[in-house]
């Protein structure tokens, strides 16, 4: 089983202010033990070639990624040819999927965000590969709930993301994957639901602390080491 994180942001994210590199990431989830890791930058897909090498040295596979805006909605594009960058409208993801193997995930689907998918989902469930379990939440505040209920009913699997924005967030929920490690291999895996997630809920201390650092755009957060997670999904 890999340990993967399929939703991470660094430095090179054109949109959001992120405290850290694409090389600090991977030391910290080498560090915590995942084997593969998905840079998913806002609407901008890295060439993640010249951290390849970096990566391998320190036992972790990188997945070309992107946290794609369509139509207004994100959407998670992993293991894609840069065509990724032109997709502007759902159908032509349906196109750039018959063309390319890649993975679609649906990321905090239905989280209170103008940029969560909500009815983009219900109406084009065929497009989605797989819906995320989101690491933002607490024990009394989740709203991964329908996310868990939609999976269900439509017979898709679930993966556990962070939504790295911070290096401290890195940990408390991911997935865990029966695969080889490569990235074709790791998604094919997913597709085919051979994926389990691992996840416990924020504090709300913990919670707080982390959107507040997000929001207020603050730096040099020393991350914490997670305390073990556990399975929930």
């Amino acid at each position: 089983m890999v340990k993967v994180e399929l939703h991470a942001h660094t430095s090179d994210d054109p949109i959001d202010r992120i405290p850290y590199t694409g090389r600090d990431l991977i030391d910290r989830a080498a560090a915590l033990g995942y084997g593969a890791l998905a840079v998913t930058l806002h609407d901008r897909q890295i060439d993640v070639g010249p951290l390849a090498a970096y990566a391998a040295g320190r036992g972790v596979v990188l997945i070309a990624g992107i946290e794609r805006t369509i139509e207004g909605r994100h959407v998670l594009l992993l293991n894609f040819s840069r065509e990724t960058e032109q997709v502007e409208s759902f159908d032509e993801l349906a196109r750039l999927k018959r063309r390319e193997e890649g993975l679609v995930i649906a990321p905090h689907p239905f989280y209170p965000s103008f940029s969560s998918l909500f009815g983009r989902l219900t109406r084009r469930p065929d497009l989605f590969d797989a819906v995320e379990y989101n690491a933002m939440y607490t024990a009394s505040l989740n709203f991964n709930a329908p996310a868990a209920r939609f999976a269900r009913a439509h017979g898709k699997p679930m993966v556990g993301n962070g939504d790295i924005h911070r290096l401290a967030q890195l940990g408390t929920t991911y997935s865990l994957v029966e695969a080889d490690r490569d990235a074709a291999s790791i998604c094919g895996a997913i597709r085919a639901g051979r994926v389990r997630v691992v996840t416990r809920p924020l504090s709300w201390p913990a919670a707080v602390r982390t959107m507040t650092s997000i929001a207020g755009g603050a730096v040099g957060l020393a991350p914490r080491a997670p305390r073990p997670a556990r399975a929930a999904v």
